[in-house]
């Protein structure tokens, strides 16, 4: 037996996903499936690629190296077999609210610069279902803590993580601080998106105090019950940069904890462009965070930097 697209293809969406069961849901098949393809790929290679206990699950050098590898190779031939067909349509990019903040423009004119390709840019209400319909190739998604939700049927790739910060209105006495804690965003009802929230009442769930919440329809909704004094509010720090209103203040919360932000798409019929993007993406905000240390958070309020 030699080494098959399945095999490259299986160990990619395990490093993307980071475990096995999210990975099958990525490939549409089961769990015990996955592990046989990825045991099959090791005794090919001769080589240790995946370390498996019974709780988690991490990759070995020889294992990252060659994911990374594959993903190159697999984003290269989906690109070359689409060009056989018809010319290839340019890839559509999403986000619900405020995408790469400050880097999201200096990011894709890279990328016009880099390989004169264009990218169609849009706002769905909510990304992760305009995926599902077709309606765009990617999407930036915002993970929420404390437990993120799994999305099956989409690979993903982390880029980096930011800070949460509080909207409150200008009048409002927690506006005259420097910064706020989760509690003192409890005093409120907090006002909560009802597609693609950043954040959700379980952000309190170590803090003992769970907030009411009042559910919006979209951003100019959220900024106007937040603005009138109805309600608080509590998003990325990106937010920040896209919308600027004088009735609004915001505050960083000194006690939240990062939110990470990241690139997804459709696992199994992926853009032929995508995984070249996701790459391009990643070593763009890998030369901006280089001289930062762990957890890597961006800092949405310097200028993007050149790469």
């Amino acid at each position: 037996m030699n080494v098959e697209l399945r095999h490259l293809r299986a160990l990619v969406a395990l490093a993307e996903s980071e475990t096995f069961t999210t990975a099958a849901a990525v490939l549409r098949t089961t769990q015990p499936t996955l592990s046989r393809t990825i045991t099959q790929l090791e005794e090919l290679t001769g080589v240790r690629l995946v370390e498996r206990t019974t709780r988690e699950m991490s990759f070995t050098p020889a294992g990252r190296q060659l994911a990374a590898t594959a993903r190159e190779l697999l984003g290269a031939l989906d690109g070359a077999l689409a060009e056989l067909g018809h010319a290839e349509a340019p890839l559509r990019l999403g986000w619900a609210w405020a995408g790469l903040g400050r880097h999201t423009v200096p990011l894709v004119q890279e990328w016009k610069r880099t390989y004169a390709e264009t990218i169609e840019l849009s706002r769905p209400r909510d990304p992760v279902e305009a995926l599902r319909r077709n309606d765009i190739d990617a999407a930036l998604v915002r993970r929420s803590p404390p437990s993120p939700e799994p999305l099956p049927g989409l690979a993903m790739t982390s880029l980096f993580t930011e800070k949460l910060v509080a909207a409150i209105a200008v009048d409002d006495p927690r506006a005259d601080k420097n910064t706020v804690t989760l509690t003192e965003m409890t005093q409120d009802p907090v006002a909560v998106c009802a597609t693609a929230p950043t954040v959700t009442s379980h952000l309190w769930d170590h803090t003992g105090d769970t907030p009411t919440t009042i559910s919006v329809a979209n951003t100019d909704e959220w900024l106007t019950r937040i603005s009138v004094g109805d309600a608080v509010g509590v998003t990325a720090e990106a937010t920040t940069y896209h919308h600027q209103v004088p009735d609004v203040a915001y505050r960083p919360i000194e006690d939240s904890p990062p939110v990470e932000v990241a690139l997804t798409w459709p696992a199994t019929t992926p853009h032929p462009r995508v995984h070249a993007f996701a790459q391009f993406a990643r070593d763009y905000f890998a030369t901006i965070l280089s001289t930062t240390t762990p957890p890597l958070i961006l800092d949405h309020s310097e200028p993007a930097e050149e790469v």
